[in-house]
C-alpha cells in the first residue's frame, strides 16, 4: 500500500513538472515570436548599445559587425563591415518608427566619414532595413532631416545583411566599465555634438 502511494505521488509530481516545463517552453517560444529585430550602425557600438538599452520595449541589444562580405569579422579585422547594433524589441511596446527616431537622435547624420572622434569606414552610419515598410520609413525620415536642417544626410539605407556579434568584452561595455566608458564618450565629443544638433532629445 505504501509503495503504491509513493509511486502515485511520484507520478503526480512528474506530471506536474512536465506541465510546468511545457508551459514555460511555450511561453518562451511565444515571446520569441512576438519580438522583432532591427539593425543600426551609429559609430561606436558601445554608445549605440547604451542609447538603445534605455528604450522601453527593447528586450536585448547586441554589439557587432554588419554590412561586409568577409566571414567571421573581429574587432581587429572587420574590413568592409560597420560597427552595428542588433536590437530585439517588443513591437507592442515600441514601434520601429520610434526606434528609428531614437537612432537619428543619437547620431550625427551629416558626417560622411565616421562619428565624432571615431573616423573611418567602420564608423559610418547606416540603417539596415528588412522589408519595404522599414525602407520607406527610413528613407522618409532621412529626407525629413535633410529638409529640416538643409543639409545632406550621409547615413545610408541598406538592406539587412549578415550580422556577427562582437567579442564578449564589447557587450554591455557601458555597464561593465562605466568609468572608462563615460571618459571615452565625453572625450570623444559625442554628447556635446548630439546636444548641438538635437538639444536634449538624445541619450
Amino acid at each position: 500500500m505504501i509503495a503504491r502511494w509513493i509511486f502515485a505521488s511520484l507520478t503526480a509530481s512528474f506530471l506536474a513538472l512536465f506541465v510546468v516545463a511545457m508551459h514555460n517552453h511555450e511561453a518562451v517560444a511565444q515571446n520569441a515570436a512576438e519580438t522583432k529585430t532591427a539593425i543600426f550602425a551609429g559609430g561606436c557600438f558601445w554608445c549605440v548599445e547604451d542609447a538603445f538599452d534605455k528604450v522601453d520595449g527593447v528586450t536585448e541589444t547586441v554589439s557587432g559587425y554588419a554590412g561586409g562580405n568577409s566571414p567571421n569579422p573581429t574587432y581587429s579585422n572587420h574590413k568592409g563591415h560597420l560597427e552595428a547594433l542588433k536590437v530585439t524589441y517588443d513591437p507592442s511596446k515600441v514601434t520601429y518608427a520610434e526606434l528609428l527616431d531614437h537612432f537619428w537622435r543619437n547620431i550625427d547624420p551629416f558626417d560622411p566619414i565616421g562619428q565624432f572622434c571615431d573616423k573611418g569606414p567602420a564608423y559610418r552610419t547606416a540603417v539596415f532595413v528588412s522589408d519595404d515598410a522599414e525602407k520607406s520609413l527610413a528613407e522618409t525620415t532621412k529626407q525629413d532631416i535633410a529638409k529640416r536642417f538643409r543639409k545632406e544626410v550621409a547615413t545610408e539605407i541598406r538592406p539587412t545583411s549578415t550580422f556577427t556579434a562582437a567579442e564578449e568584452y564589447h557587450q554591455d561595455y557601458h555597464t561593465k566599465n562605466p568609468v572608462s566608458y563615460k571618459y571615452y564618450k565625453w572625450n570623444c565629443g559625442r554628447a556635446q555634438r548630439l546636444a548641438e544638433i538635437w538639444g536634449d532629445k538624445s541619450s
